[in-house]
């Protein structure tokens, strides 16, 4: 996974990094008013979040933990 944390502290749950996620995987947390990471396994590194997030509350790695399958070689 790429995105490793969004920092507690720092997020104010104004929901750009949901917005800006093309692929789903962060989600606002109703009852914390925040936003939390949903489907990591998801993310393909476009680190979108992160360069949205106002506050600074996002980190995505620059390079995934696994493999990327492709049809070709």
């Amino acid at each position: 996974m790429a995105i490793e944390r969004i920092d507690e502290k720092l997020c104010t749950g104004c929901g750009a990094c949901v917005k800006s996620c093309p692929m789903d995987v962060i989600r606002m947390d109703r009852a914390a008013k925040k936003a939390k990471i949903v489907y990591p396994q998801e993310c393909m590194c476009c680190a979108g979040c992160e360069i949205d997030c106002p506050r600074g509350a996002i980190y995505v790695s620059p390079e995934k933990h696994e493999p990327v399958m492709v049809s070709w070689k």
